[in-house]
């Protein structure tokens, strides 16, 4: 009998996971494996016991790697092995070519959980990898030391240096995780960060601060011309705090609303990477009174249907949405289903086109796994992943002239007109 791929990875993600338990068994489903560590460091003796099932497989490599390091490595004391577990299980989830399925050490972890509630000590940058999986921004964050020095979205991400650190990486092959914790850091240190952008023929080196970087996911403002008023509804990620500062939004804009002079709204999802599914299904619901927002095509488990699941605010308002090359994930799960269902006008740029689902377990330790589990498609079955979301209007900034925003200026004409 030949495993599968999925056999052989569940055994090896069994065996690593009683690893990461240190001192007692692990039980996974019927698998069972046991360990006993010895102290003191470095002997280590482990059961390596496979189950009677999965006898054909063989992690006698594996072993045998393990035993010469232990017994071999010139500084035998200094093995950490919890280390040894995690890369490991680091480069069995790499194996899958699959840059966002990925394992998180307890500190990455608490670092991408930081980012979805929307505070974390760093210089402001969403990033992600471009379509021949180069490490790239997606977008800088407003008011952060990223966008200070004009860092933009689809800039590609070279090396990255931290002298204190004593870090000087190339980011050929790197993990998101790894890049994230590469570039954070202690609040008022310092990160180099080699940039390579499209019409600049040579890479150039840029010096970032770090700060405190707290990102409020959503705010309203208002805008008047020819005597009306628009709300522009800025959205920068489908994070923890996104429902309640929604909310707050939504309801100045309603009051806002009531006036005459009232044109519509702008949602504006440029340079939002995304966040929580259920997010965009809610935000979504907030402009579409009925009807399917988003599909979750799982292979060969089926396809499973969000519709709008609640009564929105905004059904009636006009509505235009600005997104860019920034927009990834759900922001572009958003976009596509209001312009698929005719609710509104896209305008600016192709969004980025991640077009997969992650799903998010906590395991032992504070570590972490993300798995690409599905992906999206829009109401109509289409996927946009690696395509984008192609706007109804294609407008792009003035490169020369970074105080205008022509995208914000067409989609308020569009409103007023």
């Amino acid at each position: 009998m030949r495993l599968t791929l999925r056999q052989i990875r569940k055994i090896i993600i069994g065996l690593c996971f009683l690893l990461l338990a240190g001192g007692g068994g692990y039980w996974l489903g019927q698998r069972e494996i046991s360990i006993a560590v010895r102290r003191p460091l470095p002997q280590i003796r482990i059961e390596r016991k496979i189950p009677a099932s999965k006898q054909e497989v063989s992690l006698d490599l594996f072993w045998q790697v393990w035993d010469r390091l232990e017994d071999s490595y010139l500084e035998r004391k200094e093995i950490d092995y919890q280390k040894m577990v995690y890369g490991a299980i680091s480069g069995m989830v790499s194996s899958l070519g699959d840059p966002y399925t990925v394992f998180l050490p307890p500190t990455e972890n608490k670092e991408a959980k930081e980012d979805l509630r929307g505070d974390f000590e760093g210089v402001g940058i969403q990033i992600g990898y471009d379509k021949e999986k180069r490490l790239a921004i997606i977008a800088p964050l407003t008011g952060t030391p990223a966008e200070g020095a004009a860092l933009k979205a689809g800039d590609l991400i070279l090396r990255i240096v931290d002298e204190k650190k004593k870090l000087d990486r190339e980011t050929i092959g790197i993990s998101l995780p790894q890049a994230v914790k590469d570039i954070r850091g202690p609040r008022g240190s310092v990160v180099k960060l080699t940039i390579a952008r499209n019409g600049i023929e040579e890479p150039f080196e840029v010096a970032l601060k770090r700060e405190t970087i707290v990102v409020k996911s959503v705010e309203a403002k208002f805008e008047e011309k020819d005597g009306q008023k628009v709300a522009i509804l800025r959205l920068s990620r489908f994070g923890e705090r996104t429902y309640q500062e929604w909310q707050e939004a939504v309801e100045e804009i309603k009051q806002a609303a009531k006036v005459k002079n009232f044109a519509g709204v702008i949602l504006d999802l440029r340079n939002n990477p995304g966040g929580f599914l259920q997010g965009a299904v809610f935000v979504g619901s907030e402009f579409l009174s009925s009807g399917v927002i988003v599909q979750q095509d799982q292979g060969a488990d089926g396809k499973e249907t969000y519709s709008v699941n609640r009564q929105g605010e905004l059904l009636r308002e006009p509505l235009v949405v600005l997104i860019n090359g920034g927009s990834a994930s759900a922001s572009e799960i958003v976009a596509g289903a209001l312009q698929e269902r005719k609710r509104a006008k896209l305008v600016g740029e192709t969004s980025f086109g991640k077009g997969t689902i992650q799903e998010a377990e906590d395991l032992a330790g504070g570590a972490g796994l993300h798995i690409t589990v599905a992906r999206w498609l829009l109401p109509s079955g289409k996927s946009v992943d690696k395509e984008g979301v192609i706007p109804d209007l294609v407008v792009k900034m003035d490169e020369n002239n970074e105080t205008k925003d022509p995208q914000l200026e067409k989609a308020i004409a569009l409103l007023t007109g």
